[in-house]
């Protein structure tokens, strides 16, 4: 069992697809279910309707997935085995105030020490925990021996129990931590294989120790995305446009060239330009690089064209919104994406200024089938030539000075020119 773990907290992040788009391919491959699971523990940052529209995300990139979970309709589990870890001693009730904690961390950190937790409340008597009145946490205990696992992408890795420190597994509402709620949800969805970013790799740990508490001794592989840098080279800001999946999205980039830039990002692919599911036949996740890899708006504008090259005239049509795909077709030669497109195109149906000469030329004349026929003709009614000619009929049947030879646009905008002079 494979899962997507995104939260509903913002738009969905560049990296979070590819994370999708990897746990669906692999899942695929491996002839093994993809759930989706919806962390939205965190209340005060879930924001109304993200879920959804995430979900809507994935099924337009075509995505598939058996079903959906929610991480806050496991709370009572969460509850439950936390008391099971209490009970067993691997867990342990911690009355610390913030300020107490504070002021440990900075001692910590004065005298060069990591800034862990004390371990001043891991000792204290059953008698002593039942006469304290402050609330409390639950904290873990630290594993006695060192936990490790292998990633299939960069290879073993070996934590000491001092890395993972004794960390909070239910806050004092008696919500979960992240890392406590992903260890268990992934134990009861029986999760095999965790695909996700590497900024995760210090959370691995820390949740197959909980589950090795718990008893669970299950072996996940497991692999840890590079992450994705801006033009700059540093770690992309979900404050940026670019690694928005709805601006991309609204930019008009399509939902084939954005799953198909973040299979190729780090990636050594037979072409560039294809599909997911042409990538479902070769693709391997060992192979991936291991470097972050830069993300480069221009390198997806143009595997963008190349797909929008690829759409038949009917299917251009109806994603640009206009009525003839063969024109948008033509404008490719200058256009990347679809909301270019639109604007391009849509420059010619727009009412605007005609030529007064022209107009009443092309208004009084029969339009011929030959766009040669149709400038000679024209020619002659008006007596214009050169600049003075061609430039004012390029206005006229497309709305803008500059664009794609009339030759070839003739063809498919003959039956609108009478309407474009009115």
């Amino acid at each position: 069992m494979f899962r997507f773990a995104p939260s509903p907290t913002g738009d969905m992040h560049i990296g979070n697809l590819r994370v999708a788009i990897f746990n669906y391919i692999v899942s695929k491959q491996k002839n093994s279910k993809l759930t989706i699971r919806i962390e939205d523990t965190d209340s005060e940052r879930n924001l109304e309707g993200k879920d959804r529209e995430i979900l809507e995300i994935l099924q337009n990139f075509g995505i598939q997935f058996s079903d959906v979970l929610y991480q806050s309709h496991n709370l009572k589990f969460h509850q439950q085995f936390a008391s099971n870890l209490l009970q067993t001693k691997r867990a342990f009730l911690c009355f610390c105030t913030a300020e107490e904690l504070e002021k440990s961390r900075k001692e910590n950190l004065k005298s060069g020490k990591p800034p862990r937790y004390s371990g001043v409340c891991e000792t204290l008597s059953d008698s002593e925990v039942l006469n304290m009145e402050k609330p409390s946490v639950v904290r873990i205990q630290k594993p006695d021996f060192s936990v490790k696992f292998r990633d299939t992408l960069r290879g073993d890795f070996e934590f000491q129990p001092e890395d993972i420190d004794n960390f909070v597994l239910l806050r004092h509402d008696k919500t979960p931590t992240y890392n406590f709620a992903c260890a268990i949800d992934d134990m009861l969805s029986d999760i095999s294989f965790i695909i996700r970013g590497e900024d995760h790799l210090s959370n691995t740990p820390k949740q197959i120790a909980v589950q090795h508490a718990l008893g669970y001794s299950k072996e996940i592989e497991f692999v840890h995305l590079p992450i994705i840098l801006n033009s700059d080279g540093k770690k992309m800001s979900k404050r940026e446009n670019t690694s928005s999946v709805k601006w991309l999205l609204e930019e008009g980039f399509t939902q084939e060239a954005i799953a198909n830039y973040l299979i190729l990002l780090g990636n050594k692919t037979p072409k560039e330009v294809f599909t997911l599911e042409e990538a479902l036949e070769w693709f391997t996740i060992s192979t991936l690089s291991k470097s972050p890899a830069k993300f480069d708006i221009e390198k997806l504008r143009f595997i963008n064209r190349e797909h929008l090259k690829l759409l038949s005239p009917e299917e251009l049509s109806k994603r640009v919104g206009y009525l003839d795909g063969n024109i948008a077709k033509i404008y490719l030669e200058e256009a990347s994406t679809l909301k270019e497109l639109k604007e391009k195109v849509g420059k010619i149906f727009k009412k605007r200024e005609v030529d007064e000469v022209l107009g009443k030329a092309i208004s009084e004349m029969e339009i011929p089938e030959d766009f040669g026929e149709f400038k000679k003709s024209l020619m002659t009614r008006t007596g214009l030539k050169g600049k003075n000619f061609f430039k004012p009929l390029r206005l006229l049947l497309t709305g803008a000075e500059n664009g794609p030879e009339l030759s070839k646009l003739y063809p498919y905008l003959k039956i609108y020119i009478k309407d474009i002079v009115k």
